[in-house]
């Protein structure tokens, strides 16, 4: 590892598909412009890091800097595509990921000539694979993404370089070993890949990469209800009053039927999570350690590091179809319509002794309704609810990386605070986001950790920044790595 090396960390651009102005919708997907594309301050940030920076530069794409999960273009009719593909977006086989691929290259091309440019002049770019860009497992993939860089595709298995200027991470990079950097979605039950690994499934005879629970519900749930911005949190988990206002203010003319759309998109992400959850791996028991291997060099750790680290990851939500399912407002769909059931049994039996009329039947649904809604206000959803890093995991990385700092991505929220025996960091996210459909009311702002060389021989030091690129003074520390005091120290 170079001793003046600059680490850079940069997590969530969610690059995509551009999403053409619709006249009949004018905000539907409006979030999804080229206009809001982030492509010229990722350029203009490559730009300035390379002046600043005393040094070489190693930028650590930290996950989820493609979302596949949002592009719903699809081939030509040549290309045998199921209608559910066609309606929300194509699943994960191989030949659909390269096409999602390239739809995002070609939507993209100043980004991919930036990032081009910065690898040419001996930087070195590690992408990490995060959850909506689980589709990167693929090597076909990978090396398409290469090409549009106009970057040495890295060696095959067990050959790994070094120096190479590109490196694909499973889900986890080790920076001068002294930092462990992850997006962080191996952490959240909602998002958890199963096993990154062996990330590929058999799916009707077909391979295909398992996709986790919380981005099947963005690709058939949130892709067919545009005016809810699947790249921050606040856009789509609301009250039921906050929905039904804005039922009223964006929906009712443009997508009346949004129940219905809900309800089957809600219902398929059940069927698709628990039918792919539950699939064996495609594992090769010839290739078990070459894997591991290949995963340890290319994240700068070891095999058993690859082994502990996997270890770590916390079960998946779809384990609970339950717990999924009221994720999903399904089971509260269930009990409504158990409790107009029941209402509607109660006048029936009523009506058998003693006639009376059927509009009865909302006397006993007022009855039933107090119960539904006590239940219905009791749920809440679970999405970062609980931390990414707690103390117990914070200590267990340490002993197993040695690292003394974490970099996460994936929440969105930007983060510097000491856990345990490590200083957690969480660069935020680049992707623009807003609080209203019509993209008026800006959310966050794009952040990044930068990890610089000490000084007089001490270890790196890190900084959550604020990049601003139209501004003369682009970049702002947020926070500095807090004093490693006595009790910080770990035994």
């Amino acid at each position: 590892m170079e001793p003046r090396l600059n680490t850079f960390i940069v997590s969530d651009m969610h690059l995509t598909e551009a999403h053409e102005p619709d006249e009949v919708r004018p905000l539907w997907m409006a979030y999804k412009r080229r206009e809001f594309f982030i492509d010229e301050d990722f350029a203009a940030f490559v730009e300035h890091i390379e002046r600043k920076a005393d040094g070489p530069i190693e930028l650590v794409l930290n996950g989820d800097i493609f979302d596949f999960d949002s592009v719903t273009s699809t081939p030509s009719k040549d290309h045998h595509v199921e209608w559910l593909e066609r309606t929300r977006g194509l699943n994960s086989e191989e030949w659909k990921s390269q096409f999602k691929m390239k739809v995002i290259i070609d939507d993209h091309p100043r980004f991919f000539e930036a990032l081009g440019q910065f690898v040419a002049r001996g930087h070195r770019a590690v992408f990490i694979v995060g959850n909506h860009d689980v589709e990167l497992y693929w090597t076909s993939v990978q090396r398409m993404l290469c090409d549009a860089l106009g970057a040495p595709f890295p060696a095959s298995i067990g050959e790994e370089e070094e120096d190479e200027p590109v490196v694909f991470c499973n889900w986890f990079y080790l920076s001068g070993g002294d930092t462990y950097v992850s997006h962080g979605h191996q952490y959240d039950p909602n998002c958890v890949v199963r096993d990154p690994i062996d990330p590929l499934i058999e799916v009707r005879g077909k391979p295909r990469v398992r996709v986790p629970f919380g981005d099947l519900a963005a690709r058939y749930m949130l892709n067919g209800m545009g005016y809810f911005n699947p790249h921050q949190s606040e856009n789509y988990i609301m009250s039921a009053a906050s929905y039904l206002r804005f039922f009223f203010r964006y929906m009712l003319r443009t997508q009346p039927l949004l129940i219905w759309t809900w309800f089957w998109g809600a219902y398929a992400t059940l069927w698709v999570s628990l039918r792919t959850h539950w699939l064996p791996p495609m594992r090769d028991p010839l290739l078990v350690d070459d894997k591991v291997r290949s995963i340890a060099a290319r994240s700068q750790a070891t095999p058993s590091m690859v082994r502990k680290l996997n270890a770590l990851h916390i079960p998946s939500a779809t384990n609970n179809p339950f717990r999924i399912a009221r994720e999903l407002w399904l089971d509260r769909a269930f009990f409504l319509l158990i409790a107009l059931f029941l209402a509607w049994q109660v006048v029936l039996h009523i009506n058998i002794a003693w006639p009376i009329s059927p509009l009865w039947v909302f006397v006993p649904a007022l009855i039933f309704m107090l119960p539904y809604l006590a239940y219905a206000s009791s749920v809440r959803p679970t999405v970062f609810q609980t931390p990414l890093l707690t103390k117990r995991r914070a200590e267990l990385i340490f002993k197993i990386t040695g690292a003394e700092r974490v970099v996460f991505g994936h929440t969105h929220q930007p983060m510097c605070e000491q856990v345990g025996p490590v200083t957690l960091y969480n660069g935020g996210f680049w992707s623009k986001a807003f609080a209203d459909p019509e993209c008026t009311i800006p959310l966050g702002e794009q952040t990044f950790v930068w990890i610089r060389p000490g000084t007089d021989g001490r270890g790196r030091t890190a900084e959550l920044c604020e990049w601003k690129a139209a501004e003369e003074t682009p970049v702002r520390a947020l926070c500095t790595e807090p004093v490693r005091g006595p009790e910080m120290q770990p035994a």
